[in-house]
């Protein structure tokens, strides 16, 4: 019988959801991976096997989305047989100043996280959900969370650090960045692909419908363009990334607007979307031939390229750009239009690698490396999952054993 782990990565309408086989010297096996979401009344639920065939896929109206949770569970246990589910690992956008790697889910962390929420409004509540929906279904399942704040902890001083009075930092005021698992399963998957390069000077653009860029040393993060929510830096599909302050100030004292307006218009409101007033799905901005729709389109390479450009301050030099994400993975018309104005750095793509989606898209001349590699979020959540539930439950059966030995056969 083996171990199994369900990993969960939970947004504002949908959770998508892995489940790995756990076998020998910590080895993570993908058995199956999906969605469950809400369509217009209806719920969704689909699940695909390692070659994405289709192993169950349903439909019904009536029911609230996260009770539904328990169903993804009990279709887990019956698609595992024989194999035990060790435990669900979940993905928590922020962890704050205090929690820097996964932790076995309690209600104290709960409560602590709940307190982090007005620091990540549109992701928070939706990732807690699923814990608590889990806590009731399986109360005896244990539970991790995972950070993305976590892999930003090595950044230095200077780079975490606002311009404004120390007490303010005290009270957790400081840029933490995000994306951090994505960003932890490229640095992993470099490190496969290109050892020599993985330990260079790299650039991960995690562009999709939340997009950032890391800059990292080793596969360290040394900079990154989120800070002390994921509103900051790039343009994304509905927020708005870097924004002058003196903004919010004009919004709320001259056109009266309040916290929560504001919250809305910045997070839900803005960016591809805002901009054009046609979407925030870069699929159809591209295939739009409404010039608003280009003038959002160029407004987002313009933010890429130009944070690309300061974090290549950051790092004192340039020797790989990793894409990745949904536009990353698979918008070559971005990417090119990213690359091209990067020239002034030694980068070039070669046209006809980048417009197949291929894994080396630098053309032979390029003096910087570049790359596309899908990220694997779920990923990173299974394997943390494993390397803190495993010899927590190793340890509490040898306990068992200990205090309850095998009764001898009499002689």
């Amino acid at each position: 019988m083996a171990d199994a782990i369900l990993a969960f990565n939970a947004g504002s309408s949908s959770i998508k959801f892995s489940l790995f086989e756990a076998g020998g010297a910590g080895r993570l096996a993908l058995a199956s991976r999906g969605k469950l979401e809400e369509r217009e009344t209806r719920q969704y639920f689909v699940a695909h096997d390692p070659n994405d065939n289709v192993l169950t896929e349903e439909t019904w109206r009536g029911q609230s989305f996260l009770p539904l949770v328990e169903k993804v569970i009990g279709w887990a246990e019956r698609h595992l047989g024989a194999d035990r589910l060790l435990a669900a690992g979940h993905r928590v956008v922020h962890g704050g100043a205090d929690h820097s790697k996964p932790e076995r889910v309690t209600p104290e962390l709960l409560a602590a996280l709940d307190r982090l929420t007005p620091l990540a409004p549109l992701h928070e509540p939706h990732n807690l959900a699923p814990i608590r929906a889990i806590a009731v279904a399986r109360p005896e399942l244990p539970q991790v969370a995972c950070f993305d704040t976590a892999f930003h902890r090595t950044m230095p001083v200077a780079a975490t650090r606002f311009a404004l009075p120390r007490s303010y930092e005290d009270e957790g005021v400081r840029r933490y960045g995000f994306h951090g698992l994505s960003y932890e399963y490229l640095s992993r998957r470099l490190r496969e692909l290109a050892p020599d390069l993985a330990k260079g000077r790299v650039i991960a653009a995690h562009l999709g419908n939340g997009a950032s860029l890391c800059a990292m040393r080793d596969g360290r993060s040394i900079d990154t363009t989120m800070g002390f929510t994921p509103l900051d830096g790039l343009m994304m599909g509905t927020r708005c990334g870097n924004l002058d302050p003196g903004v919010v100030l004009y919004l709320e004292q001259r056109r009266g607007l309040s916290a929560k307006e504001v919250e809305d218009l910045l997070y839900r409101k803005s960016g591809l979307l805002g901009v054009s007033g046609i979407a925030g799905d870069m699929r159809t901005l591209l295939a739009s031939s409404d010039p608003r729709a280009r003038e959002a389109i160029e407004l987002f390479v313009f933010h890429i390229a130009r944070e690309i450009g300061a974090l290549t301050s950051s790092l004192g030099g340039l020797d790989g750009l990793v894409f990745s994400a949904g536009i990353g993975e698979h918008a070559p018309e971005i990417r090119a239009m990213v690359c091209e104005k990067l020239g002034w750095l030694g980068v070039a793509l070669d046209p006809q690698a980048n417009a197949h989606n291929a894994p080396l898209i630098g053309a032979p001349s390029s003096r910087v490396a570049v790359r596309v590699i899908p990220t694997d979020e779920e990923a990173m959540i299974g394997r943390h999952t494993l390397d803190l539930i495993r010899p927590a439950a190793a340890a509490a059966s040898a306990e068992r054993k200990t205090r309850c030995p095998a009764t001898r056969p009499p002689d």
